[in-house]
C-alpha cells in the first residue's frame, strides 16, 4: 500500500480506456485512486481491472471505485474524463465537491463523418476553455490528449512519450507535471497557457486517423527540447 502521504487522484467518468489507463499508471507510483462514475457497478467493475493489472506490482496504492460526487470530493486532484456530451452536467452537479481542486480537463470534442474522426471544438475553442468558463473558481489544467490509451492500460508497454499539458495557474501545472513525472516514461511538457488546449484537442483527432492508417496507437514526442 502507499504511504500516509500519497496523493489520492480522482477520476470522473474514469470507467473509459484513458481513465482506466491513467489509474493504472497512477497508482503503480504509489497513489490512491478514485475512479468515479454515474454507475457504481461500472465504477467497481473498472476498480476491479485496474487492480488485476497491478495483481503483481509491488507497492501499489489503493484503487476503488466510486459514484463521481465521492471521486470528486475524496481526491487532492480530478480528472475529468466524462464524454464531452455529459461535461458541462458533470461539471453542474460536482462543481460544489471540485471547489478549490486541481482539475485536469483531458476531453477531446470529436465527431464522426463516415467513420473518420474530426475535432468539432465548442465555440469557445475548446473543452478545456468551455469548463473553466463555466466553473473559473476551480484550478484548470489540460491535456494527455496525445496519450496513447491502450500503451497507459498494458503496464508493461514502454510509454517513452511526452505528456502535454497547459494551463493558466502555474502552480497547478507544477502540481500535475511532477504527478506525472512520476511515471516512468512521461516526460511533463508545459505548452503554455489554457488556450493552448485548442490545438492539443485537436491532435486527438489527428493521431486517431495515423492509428487507423498504420494500425498503431502511436504518441507525440517533441524533439529538440531539454527541460531539465
Amino acid at each position: 500500500m502507499a504511504d500516509s502521504g500519497s496523493t489520492t487522484i480522482g477520476f470522473i467518468g474514469g470507467t473509459g480506456p484513458e481513465g482506466r489507463g491513467l489509474a493504472v499508471r497512477f497508482a503503480a507510483a504509489g497513489h490512491n485512486v478514485l475512479i468515479g462514475s454515474r454507475d457504481t457497478v461500472r465504477a467497481d467493475e473498472a476498480a476491479n481491472e485496474v487492480r488485476s493489472i497491478l495483481a503483481d506490482v509491488d507497492g501499489v496504492a489503493d484503487v476503488r471505485g466510486a459514484l463521481n460526487a465521492n471521486a470528486a470530493s475524496g481526491s487532492d486532484i480530478v480528472f475529468i474524463a466524462v464524454p464531452y456530451g455529459g461535461m458541462m452536467a458533470s461539471l453542474e452537479s460536482l462543481i460544489s465537491a471540485l471547489a478549490g481542486k486541481i482539475c485536469v480537463n483531458v476531453i477531446a470534442p470529436l465527431s464522426f463523418a463516415g467513420g473518420v474522426p474530426a475535432s468539432a471544438p465548442p465555440e469557445i475553442g475548446s473543452a478545456a476553455e468551455e469548463s473553466a468558463a463555466y466553473a473559473p473558481g476551480l484550478r484548470w489544467v489540460a491535456g494527455l490528449h496525445t496519450l496513447s490509451a491502450r500503451d497507459l492500460l498494458k503496464l508493461t508497454a514502454p510509454l517513452d512519450t511526452d505528456a502535454i499539458i497547459c494551463g493558466d495557474d502555474d502552480d497547478a501545472k507544477v502540481a500535475v507535471s511532477d504527478l506525472l513525472a512520476e511515471v516512468p516514461g512521461l516526460r511533463p511538457v508545459d505548452a503554455g497557457p489554457l488556450q493552448s488546449a485548442r490545438y492539443l484537442e485537436g491532435a486527438t483527432a489527428l493521431l486517431l486517423n495515423i492509428n487507423k492508417r498504420y494500425r498503431a496507437h502511436a504518441s507525440i514526442t517533441i524533439t529538440g527540447l531539454n527541460t531539465q
